[in-house]
């Protein structure tokens, strides 16, 4: 063989440079989902599934109503992590995505689109704008999912409106009522005055409101002495505090709170009653001066006074409440049960009419009873106009002490985001405290799993308080509440057997039944009044509480769809704890003595790169699907998981940036790995022992996979990310791919072989690793990497075991890496003074004392290859533990390693090589 004979480039194995893997994945992944779609990878999965243990991932219902947010995606992708990972680890996970159709928002839509025409449509027709309008966002948004890359049973989600679960919502309805939880009665709740219905507490948002603050005087009408004798004969007067001054004409008592002391304050000619605790900030807020406290009593002796409406013939009574606070106002709380829960169950126990003097419109109207009648100036105005007008009123009859605008938080509407008021209807209720529901709840909140920890104490708390649950809406896009009134006598109809007819009729036409059939037509023939025995009857107008609908869909969607119940896990953001995680709770306690959910997840809100929540108002609103343009779908799923996101998280420009170049870093990590191995057939092995850098890098692959199954399985999806990130960036292409070049390019075949099993290996696990956060990168890398005989897709396969690997050199090698990294930084002062250029020009001499040189001595012969230089001597000092220095390295520079070598030329037919080179150059040639 001569030299002029051999073309050394030919003999240097470089990875492929033209291996496709480019970075649009804009383009690659609508073909990539279309491909899925037309090969029904979701049912490959499930197929391949079958016979596994079940791990059910319950999807919370998102709003039919507009396109998806960023929330819904940071949502939506957590979900999928959750499901891509429990698949892989084996388990059978099947993912059926739904949507909550019903509700005010889609109506109010409808009603503002229909505009006058929609006075001369019937509830059915308007029910069939609302359905189409519905099925045309379900219809966007799935899309908008599935281009996440969000696999699921797409072709067939739940839907709230569809008949089946329409009469899954009835049932259950008449579940509760059959049972004795569900009961109508006249009570306050908040009421949307805009909306014109009522709403539940998880419908209501708080949020800043001027409100008018007024201090009023009552006058004392029965007897002082007998609260103390030293008010005989003395101007009395009981002394309120409140913001809502449009409610003082339904006043029908002040409340004290029995165990406060309260002091009679004598100013100028009046007494006033205050609690002693809060005289002092009253005199301040009314400016009283000389005032003097001429007795003091217990709160329990007010009870039964008789103090004297401001401008209304009639008195307000004194009554005892614990409600009673004293962190502001008089220590005497204004009391008109028909505007406050708080009073309205205090009035309760003393027998006070529930008196409600407003409509459905939020105007003043005349309610008649015992309370009497408003005064004309009241009526027809609205609560707002009505403040000015009492105020007014309070000014002429004397009692106005004080009035100023007060800001305070205050409750809206959740959907038009409008003030609410509290207001005295007859409406449905489910009880909290009937059958124990309220304290068996609270006793298996303790028995879910809350991620984070705090939902137990956030959701038993808000069990612990809520009062009883409103399901009545005053629409009639939902589901009605099935309940039939005699004509007669106006007693409820409630008979089970009649019902479930209904509930049938539902599953069969929908709940567009209720009102295309008269209640004979629903209830037949033989349906008669339990207490007057009348034929006759109307049917309840009212709708359902959406919350109530989407509360029952574990039992639509879970055991119709061969699923066991409860589910394992329910993953939304913290609002869900007043909505979805709440309802769903109270009607699996109720129905199955049971939390339809083993574990929560509970993720954050994301706000724009300096903490704010995102709005059109601000300009700050970052469209998922803008992002998915210009970048793809993969890279705002690897934001996903790198972000905490039980926390609020952050998404910005520059922040979106980082991940775009922490993606890159990821994909070619893959993609050099690919190029290395695009002829390595797994069959053909690798003889011999790996070499320990080999064996060094498969532990710590074979650690990566152990942490990141647990992260996985722990829905620590950033950690995972973090784990597999650095192995990319710190394990891979800063370490081994450095070190292995040499074997890969230049080695003999055996050393070659060696690196390209263990770069296939690598591969062949990381891939998978990855599959659930990067759901289309990891399936490009698989298409190029499996093998016949593999899935066709990565979706399809197992996680790689996760098992010890034994490596006995394992802390000699950790220990010879951070020497890699002293003499790393050597290299690159040495490079910066212009001593060396690339580093296999320099030398490197390692001066180690007693405790380290064994060590360096053991790995001699692999000093060079770790640190990629061409020399690396090695001396014993008494100095520090290790020393570092750099010399231009001698010898001769080798045409095909360009390592600088003492033995270029040992084969004559080589010239121009080093021996080891010249041994590779005779293999490949001469085989």
């Amino acid at each position: 063989m001569q030299a002029n004979e051999v073309d050394l480039k030919k003999t240097v194995h470089l990875p492929r440079t033209d291996f496709p893997m480019k970075a649009n994945l804009p383009q690659v992944e609508p073909a990539m989902l279309a491909q899925w779609d037309a090969e029904g990878l979701y049912e490959q999965i499930r197929a391949s599934r079958a016979g596994r243990p079940q791990y059910v991932l319950h999807d919370g219902p998102p709003y039919a109503n507009g396109n998806i947010h960023l929330g819904h995606a940071f949502n939506k992708l957590l979900k999928d992590f959750i499901v891509k990972s429990k698949t892989m680890a084996g388990f059978d996970a099947p993912y059926i995505p739904g949507w909550d159709c019903h509700g005010l928002p889609i109506e109010i839509k409808v009603d503002s689109e229909l505009g006058s025409k929609k006075a001369k449509m019937s509830a059915v027709e308007i029910r069939g704008e609302c359905r189409k309008y519905a099925a045309k966002y379900v219809e966007l948004q799935k899309k908008d999912f599935q281009r996440l890359g969000i696999l699921g049973r797409w072709n067939d989600p739940y839907l709230t409106m569809t008949p089946e679960y329409e009469a899954v919502i009835a049932r259950t309805f008449v579940e509760f009522l059959d049972r004795g939880y569900a009961y109508k009665g006249l009570k306050p709740v908040n009421w949307c005055m805009s909306c014109r219905t009522s709403l539940a507490e998880a419908e209501i948002e708080y949020g800043p409101h001027v409100s008018p603050s007024v201090y009023v005087r009552f006058a004392l009408a029965s007897g002082a002495r007998e609260i103390d004798k030293t008010l005989e004969g003395r101007n009395v007067f009981g002394l309120i505090w409140t913001t809502t001054p449009w409610t003082i004409p339904a006043n029908l008592a002040i409340a004290f709170h029995p165990k406060f002391n309260y002091s009679a304050v004598a100013v100028d000619d009046a007494v006033y009653i205050v609690a002693s605790d809060l005289v002092e900030a009253v005199a301040a807020a009314l400016g009283w001066s000389g005032h003097e406290t001429i007795a003091t009593f217990a709160g329990e002796r007010l009870e039964g006074a008789a103090f004297r409406h401001p401008f209304l013939d009639r008195d307000s009574k004194g009554i005892l409440g614990d409600h009673v606070t004293l962190e502001q106002g008089t220590g005497a709380v204004h009391t008109a049960p028909g505007h406050g829960q708080e009073d309205y169950v205090v009035g309760l126990k003393y027998g006070l009419p529930v008196y409600c003097p407003v409509d459905g419109a939020g105007r003043m109207v005349q309610a008649g009873g015992a309370a009497g009648e408003l005064p004309e100036a009241l009526l027809g105005k609205t609560i707002w106009q009505a403040n000015d007008v009492v105020i007014e009123m309070l000014k002429s009859a004397g009692a106005l002490l004080a009035h100023q605008n007060y800001e305070h938080s205050y409750p809206h509407c959740w959907r038009c985001h409008k003030p609410t008021i509290f207001r005295a209807t007859e409406q449905w209720f489910i009880g909290m405290d009937r059958h124990d529901l309220r304290a068996r709840t609270l006793a298996e909140i303790k028995k879910v799993e809350w991620h984070p920890a705090w939902g137990d104490d956030r959701m038993s708390n808000m069990i612990a308080s809520r009062p009883d649950w409103n399901i009545s809406r005053q629409r009639v896009w939902g589901v009605p509440i099935t309940v039939f009134y005699c004509e007669g006598c106006e007693e409820p109809f409630t008979d089970r057997r009649v019902l479930a007819r209904v509930v049938e009729r539902f599953r069969l036409e929908s709940a567009d039944a209720w009102y295309q059939h008269t209640a004979a037509e629903l209830m037949g023939e033989d349906a008669r009044c339990a207490k007057c025995g009348g034929k006759s009857f109307r049917k309840e107008m009212d709708i359902l509480d959406v919350w109530f609908e989407s509360g029952a869909s574990h039992l639509a969607v879970l055991e119709p769809n061969g699923l066991p119940w409860p589910a394992d896990v329910y993953l939304e953001g913290g609002d869900q704890y007043r909505g979805w995680f709440h309802s769903s709770l109270l009607i699996g306690v109720a129905l199955r003595n049971g939390a339809p959910y083993r574990e929560t997840v509970t993720n954050g809100w994301t706000l724009d790169g300096e903490g704010r929540a995102m709005s059109k108002s601000l300009g700050n609103v970052i469209e998922p699907e803008k992002l998915i343009k210009q970048f793809g779908a993969d890279v705002l799923r690897l934001w996903v998981a790198s972000v905490e996101y039980s926390d609020d998280v952050r998404l910005s420009e520059t922040i979106f940036m980082r991940m775009t170049e922490a993606y890159r870093k990821i994909r070619n990590t893959f993609r050099y790995a690919l190029g290395a191995v695009s002829d390595y057939m797994p069959a053909e092995g690798a003889p011999g022992q790996r070499p320990d850098i080999d064996q060094w890098i498969l532990a710590r692959l074979a650690k990566l996979a152990a942490a990141t199954r647990e992260n996985y399985a722990n829905y620590r999806f950033h950690l995972a990310f973090r784990d597999l990130y650095s192995f990319c960036v710190d394990d891979l292409s800063a370490t081994y791919f450095d070190v292995v070049k040499d074997r890969l390019y230049t080695g003999v075949e055996a050393e070659r072989r060696h690196a390209q099993a263990t770069l296939h290996e690598i591969c062949h696990s990381l891939v998978r690793l990855f599959a659930p956060i990067l759901a289309f990168t990891s399936e490009e890398v698989w298409r190029h990497l499996k093998k016949d005989g593999e899935p066709g897709s990565v979706h399809i396969t197992d996680f790689p075991e996760a098992s010890e690997v034994e490596f006995a050199g394992m802390a000699d090698w950790e220990r010879l890496l951070v020497i890699r990294q002293s003499v790393t930084k050597a290299l690159e002062v040495a490079r910066q003074e212009k001593l060396i250029g690339a580093p296999l020009e320099a030398s490197v001499r390692l001066r180690a004392n007693a405790g380290l040189l064994p060590l360096l001595e053991r790995y001699r012969d692999e000093l060079p290859g770790l640190f990629i230089v061409s020399e690396v001597a090695i001396e014993l000092h008494d100095g520090a533990e290790l020393s570092v220095e750099v010399a231009r390295a001698s010898g001769v520079k080798c045409e095909r390693c360009w390592k600088f070598r003492h033995d270029i030329g040992a084969d004559p037919a080589l010239a121009t090589v080093c021996a080891p080179c010249a041994r590779a150059v005779h293999e490949m040639i001469v085989g």
